[in-house]
């Protein structure tokens, strides 16, 4: 049986990041080692992961995506700005601009949505890293940042789990 993943923020290749979020890895090439262990190490074959943008490897995607597990998805985020049909060249079954709802319930985005308690929805999403600012999860919202779940992507069921009252 297959199995939903989410993570967002790898920048695979990006030293600047590796830097600006303190990131336990002593190189960009242990980093990127790092996360590709991780991930193939969680995810199978026939596993899906959306990955909610700044997956990184500019001008290496394909690369790198030949390398990963699972089926990937793309909701794009602020640093990945090429073309959707490029990054479905590159190995993605699909890429999204905006905001994808996934069963009906839970708004999977790049950037943090405004929701409140008596909205019927929930968010996924990145892009805050290991900001202080933002919590790592509550009723309504998750963060799958690398930093934040281990840098490799992070079962559905778990975060659902993690979300209950």
């Amino acid at each position: 049986m297959s199995r939903v993943f989410f993570i967002a923020d790898t920048h695979f290749g990006e030293d600047n990041i590796r830097r600006y979020e303190n990131r336990p890895f002593a190189d960009i090439h242990e980093m990127d080692r790092e996360l590709l262990l991780r991930w193939n190490t969680k995810v199978g074959k026939k596993d899906s992961v959306y990955v909610l943008g700044d997956f990184g490897a500019v001008g290496r995607e394909k690369e790198i995506l030949l390398q990963l597990n699972g089926i990937k998805y793309l909701v794009k985020g602020n640093h990945d700005i090429q073309s959707n049909e490029y990054y479905r060249n590159a190995g993605f079954a699909e890429v999204y601009d905006m905001p994808v709802l996934y069963g009906g319930f839970w708004i999977l985005s790049h950037e943090p949505l405004y929701i409140n308690e008596n909205m019927p929805y929930a968010n996924l999403f990145g892009h805050v890293h290991n900001s202080p600012i933002v919590k790592d999860y509550s009723r309504q919202h998750y963060c799958v940042s690398v930093e934040r779940i281990d840098y490799c992507p992070i079962e559905f069921d778990e975060i659902v789990k993690s979300m209950q009252p």
